[in-house]
């Protein structure tokens, strides 16, 4: 599956953040979610819109996101 699929970039949207295709639910607020130990079951549960496809979308674009960062080391 691929991110691109599932996630999102509008301006019309969530002032152009990343979310969920058919939401409003950006993918910074899943990540939240799941960096405060919310289950998988407890988000699907809550937010019934979303499926287990659209979260792991979202952690799929987090790592492309970070993989894309270019990191220098400044001289010390």
């Amino acid at each position: 599956m691929e991110w691109e699929e599932r996630i999102v970039v509008d301006p019309e949207i969530m002032v152009g953040k990343p979310v969920v295709k058919g939401t409003r639910l950006t993918v910074e607020f899943i990540l939240e979610l799941l960096s405060q130990e919310w289950t998988e079951e407890s988000i699907l549960e809550n937010y019934p819109g979303l499926t287990h496809e659209d979260i792991l979308a979202c952690l799929a674009y987090a790592k492309a996101t970070l993989s894309s960062q270019k990191i220098y080391p400044l001289g010390v």
